[in-house]
């Protein structure tokens, strides 16, 4: 196992470290909003937030949601609640009342930070409609039936609104609290104390909140920037949310630990990114494989100059071999990486090299951290698979999540009595280290006792120049079990037809993995962090094949 020296920050004491050394580095720009901080401005606003935040009864381990997209004052929350212990919960973007409601009961939400609203939905009226009390209470005194633990609700913006704080307001709150209240509360704080909250995605059973630490976020950005080279001449573009480990930790993290500056998107547009690129002379370029797809091919790609980057990541859902390569040429992002990892692994376990070569960078996700280790496992037996046998993805040290918040019966059963954390990955290494995902082990399509990974048919149907993206996933069969469905978007002025598929597989790959239904699709079931929701390919596929009077179950 690979040895690097680990650090021992808290999130808010390693921005101290920066403002203390450079104090007017650019930390984070908005193009769009024409806003700037230096890393001493900003140092200033999360204190004030900080001592607000004090003020309204915030107090170390206390549970503060924030429900916004890439605002900058997502950012001011993060370090402001880290600086003073409390737990900042990030909430997903695209959730609903019933979402909202079981991760407020089930974090014990204290305070709630939230914007007015996103896409389709009313943040506002969601609250107002969950917790009536907020229309007639005082601030300060709230007490919901619904929720026991919420006392504040914080609106990030200027507009008052009955029963909550603007976020003004709350800055005049921090103006009264003096310097020393701040400075005992943060001396309370240690890297090893609870200071973020994700949940999981709740594709199988209810999401369940993943505790991380500073000492788990912090050293994964480290082990990640120094992977990319960072210095603090880097201007890393983050366009993923930042209630994910992607944005918060493989983003902001990255920056952090290396002194260098972030440019922000508040929501993914790919010409947004493209412009913020060009304007700020990006570095680094973080986005999931649909992200760089849309910018590859944006009618205006051509209008931007995109010759700063060098690097950055791609990952959040396996990366399409043809459009690693596509990005490495294209958009000049020669030494772009990729990562792989869960939120339980806060989130990294393994990443390609910037000196990979470029088939290593495009086929694996690279070798393990340095201090983690990583396994394949049977996972049947739990013993270690030789290189080149499949198994379960598993690892073991300082990025495993303190545990699943009130569900030590959800921790144990991912925690095995090892310590290895198991992914529900399948996985295989081989002889020199490096590891290929083949997909989950609930994805993995079995046909007539032949094992398929979806992973591979995707990347060879992925050379045919008319497929923009492709996505495989098991059709239930009578006979066989599973069949292999093909989910194929086709690129824009281009044909293709089923036929045209199957004549291109015939010869090259196993015929039982030669798809056995084609779908051509406009787009795929996503995430709001921009992962496609494979385990609803299924049930799309059926309702596919019965609109063609074909029923196969």
């Amino acid at each position: 196992m690979e040895k690097q020296e680990l650090i021992d920050y808290t999130v808010g004491g390693i921005l101290e470290k920066y403002v203390a050394e450079d104090p007017d580095h650019e930390f984070m720009i908005y193009p769009d909003r024409g806003l700037r901080f230096t890393y001493k401005e900003f140092d200033e606003r999360v204190n004030i937030f900080a001592k607000g935040l004090l003020s309204i009864g915030v107090t170390k381990g206390s549970k503060v949601g924030v429900w916004a997209k890439n605002v900058p004052d997502w950012m001011t929350f993060m370090f402001a609640t880290a600086k003073i212990g409390a737990v900042l919960v990030t909430v997903n973007t695209n959730y609903k009342n019933a979402e909202l409601e079981y991760i407020m009961k089930n974090a014990d939400i204290h305070t709630m930070c939230m914007v007015n609203g996103y896409r389709d939905s009313d943040y506002v009226q969601i609250l107002y409609d969950l917790v009536p009390e907020l229309k007639t209470t005082q601030r300060g005194k709230l007490r919901s039936e619904k929720f026991p633990e919420l006392r504040n609700v914080v609106y990030i913006g200027q507009e008052k609104l009955r029963g909550m704080y603007n976020t003004s307001e709350l800055m005049k709150l921090g103006t009264l609290v003096g310097d020393d209240e701040l400075e005992r509360a943060k001396s309370r704080v240690d890297c090893h104390d609870e200071i973020n909250m994700q949940y999981t995605s709740g594709t199988t059973g209810f999401p369940k909140g993943v505790m991380l630490t500073s000492h788990n976020i912090l050293n994964n950005g480290l082990t990640i920037g120094d992977r990319m080279h960072f210095t603090a001449a880097d201007r890393l573009l983050i366009c993923v949310p930042l209630f994910h480990c992607f944005g918060c930790v493989l983003g902001v993290c990255s920056v952090i630990t290396h002194g260098s500056t972030m440019v922000m998107v508040e929501d993914f547009d790919p010409l947004k990114v493209l412009a913020s690129v060009h304007r700020e002379r990006c570095t680094a370029l973080h986005g999931v494989p649909t992200m760089f797809i849309a910018e590859l091919h944006h009618p205006m790609f051509d209008m931007f100059d995109l010759s700063s980057l060098r690097t950055g990541i791609m990952a959040g859902a396996p990366c399409p071999i043809e459009t690693m390569k596509q990005v490495m040429d294209k958009m000049y992002c020669k030494e772009i990486i990729s990562v792989y990892g869960l939120t339980e692994t806060s989130p990294g376990m393994t990443a390609s090299a910037t000196t990979d070569s470029m088939e290593i960078r495009a086929t694996t996700v690279g070798r393990a951290f340095p201090n983690v280790e990583v396994k394949v496992l049977d996972p049947q037996t739990n013993e270690e698979c030789p290189p080149g046998t499949p198994g379960e993805m598993c690892c073991k040290g300082y990025n495993i999540m303190k545990g699943y918040y009130k569900n030590p019966e959800a921790t144990a059963a991912i925690i095995d009595e090892n310590g290895f954390l198991h992914s529900g990955d399948l996985g295989v290494m081989d002889e020199n280290g490096y590891f290929r995902i083949t997909g989950r082990i609930k994805e993995m399509i079995i046909r007539g006792g032949e094992n398929i990974y979806p992973r591979e048919i995707e990347n060879f149907l992925y050379k045919m120049p008319q497929i923009e993206a492709i996505e495989v996933a098991g059709i239930p069969s009578p006979k066989y079990g599973e069949q292999v469905g093909a989910f194929i978007k086709i690129k824009e002025g281009c044909t293709l037809t089923e036929e045209e598929v199957k004549l291109y597989c015939r010869g090259q790959i196993a015929r039982y993995k030669i798809p056995k239904y084609i779908f051509f699709v406009e787009g795929y079931p996503m995430t709001a962090s921009g992962k496609i929701q494979k385990y609803r390919l299924k049930d799309i596929g059926l309702d596919l094949l019965k609109e063609k009077g074909i029923d196969v179950v």
